[in-house]
């Protein structure tokens, strides 16, 4: 799939307010995260190291012990294991998010989505 029409990607809710589309590569996985006015992303880490950026709005990111709002145009990057959070400061809020290795959590629970109907309500 060397062309992607992110318009036209099936989303995903990732956690309440948190919608992905994703393309996965075989060592990389892009994420077209789009995040409702309330979101609020808990407090996580992973062994995947992530970059982002952001898009659309403005995110009040927290990454190890750093705080800043994040605006279009803003990029971040985040060690793997390094626990991060965030809330919609202004939104909604648009993020490209790009993971190496692909995460398999994702994966599994987009392939799941993907087989399953439009009415489905994940929790």
């Amino acid at each position: 799939m060397p062309f992607v029409h992110v318009d036209d990607l099936s989303r995903l809710e990732l956690f309440p307010g948190a919608l992905s589309g994703i393309v996965q590569g075989e060592r990389l996985m892009l994420s077209f995260l789009t995040l409702a006015e309330d979101c609020v992303i808990p407090e996580h880490s992973h062994p995947h190291e992530q970059a982002g950026l952001v898009l659309k709005g403005e995110l009040r990111f927290r990454i190890g012990g750093k705080e800043e709002i994040s605006k279009p145009g803003d990029a971040f990057i985040i060690p793997a294991n390094v626990v991060h959070s965030g809330e919609v400061a202004a939104g909604p809020v648009e993020v490209l998010d790009i993971f190496s290795p692909p995460r398999e959590d994702y994966t599994e629970r987009y392939n799941q989505h993907l087989k399953t109907s439009a009415d489905t309500i994940w929790q």
